[in-house]
């Protein structure tokens, strides 16, 4: 296939239990985002922004959705005879099969995908995170630090830190500590789940941790810890931008929440960083001279007849006379009856509410969820959201 000097791996096989019933029939990544958009397409966009034209895309949990979405990847330039986009789901080999049992073994049952490209680098990314960045400086951070690895991280805040691999920095953003989730964090830098490995040094420690019975087969509880332990080169890789894992309901609301009002936290109407995906190809959209449409975001093939604020609105909406629907999201399809209200919830595609329904209350901070495809009547009003 010819050397490449870095290509993507890219772990979409998450089940995503606490997005609830948004996942019961497909994996997180699949999941719609922000009235045009599934979660996905950030990280294949940031590909191709960076110029990564070789990405493995590695599935497990429910993937029908997700892989008929993805295609043969043209959307993201990856429709292409020398790399492009291969999905790599786990398979059946002459001395047996196995699941994926973890992000660590998921790359080491793919070996065989990336030495056919033979790269000095191999990324590893998430398709369940939302930001914005370019992979090349982040290889050239790794380069100028001599590093053998390299994390992308970030502040939060402290109260925050234990859902996420903590890090402690030490000079030159070298990453002199790894604790994956503590209980007790003592530091508020985090990794962000976007590695850059160089291949040999990576190649060599998933050998070794598919031969230890022991090992969870994951990066961060795993593989990093024992290269620490080794003595091998890992640095930091400052990131200062949006990000946001949309791994719960709460925070899935808050980043649809974040693209709202004059200065939004994360700008999609950058033409400079454009966020590739699969057109719906609807016509525009109609609010008629009933409706009130304020600080949403309204995509095609919607018809708007009631009052709709601070909300997203994916293609295809439509909402009847005299309904509300305030602070949600609300996935494609859904069909909103006269009167009916809405309040702080994600709305799943294609479910039905039906007239007079009142979802949510907006006197409480709790996000109400209706799973896809779902007939909402008068009896079944005030839904509960599922918890992780």
């Amino acid at each position: 296939m010819g050397h490449k000097e870095m290509i993507a791996m890219l772990l979409a096989g998450g089940e995503g239990k606490r997005l609830g019933v948004l996942t019961k029939d497909m994996a997180k990544p699949a999941v719609h985002f922000g009235g045009k958009y599934r979660i996905i397409d950030f990280t294949l966009s940031n590909c191709a922004h960076s110029g990564i034209d070789t990405v493995g895309v590695l599935t497990q949990y429910q993937p029908l959705v997700l892989n008929r979405y993805l295609g043969i990847g043209s959307p993201w330039g990856l429709d292409r005879s020398n790399g492009g986009m291969a999905i790599l789901p786990p398979y059946v080999k002459q001395m047996g099969g196995d699941w994926y049992k973890g992000t660590a073994n998921a790359i080491y049952q793919n070996m065989g995908f990336i030495d056919r490209y033979e790269p000095d680098y191999v990324l590893i990314i998430s398709g369940d995170h939302i930001y914005k960045m370019d992979y090349q400086h982040m290889l050239e951070h790794h380069k100028a630090r001599g590093a053998d690895v390299t994390i992308a991280g970030l502040q939060v805040d402290l109260k925050d830190a234990s859902r996420f691999g903590v890090m402690h920095i030490g000079e030159d953003d070298s990453i002199v500590d790894f604790e994956e989730k503590p209980k007790n964090p003592v530091s508020n830098i985090v990794s962000m789940g976007v590695y850059i490995f160089s291949w040999k040094v990576l190649q060599k420690y998933l050998i070794h941790d598919e031969a230890d019975e022991l090992s969870g087969h994951d990066f961060g509880k795993d593989i990093i810890p024992a290269m620490l332990a080794d003595g091998i080169r890992l640095h930091m890789y400052p990131f200062h931008g949006y990000w946001k894992d949309v791994g719960t309901i709460e925070s899935l609301w808050e980043a649809n929440m974040d693209l709202l009002g004059q200065e939004p936290k994360l700008d999609l109407s950058d033409r400079n960083w454009r966020i590739f995906t699969v057109n719906a190809n609807r016509p525009g959209h109609y609010i008629s001279a009933e409706a009130a449409v304020s600080g949403s975001i309204i995509s095609e093939g919607c018809v708007i007849e009631g009052e709709v604020d601070r909300s997203v609105l994916f293609n295809g909406v439509e909402t009847g006379p005299d309904s509300i629907v305030n602070q949600s999201v609300i996935m494609p399809g859904v069909q909103i009856g006269a009167g009916a209200k809405i309040y702080r919830a994600i709305v799943g595609e294609g479910a039905v509410i039906e007239a007079g329904v009142t979802i949510g209350d907006p006197d409480e901070e709790a996000i109400t969820v209706v799973a896809s495809d779902e007939l909402v009547t008068n009896g079944q009003s005030q839904l509960e959201v599922e918890q992780p």
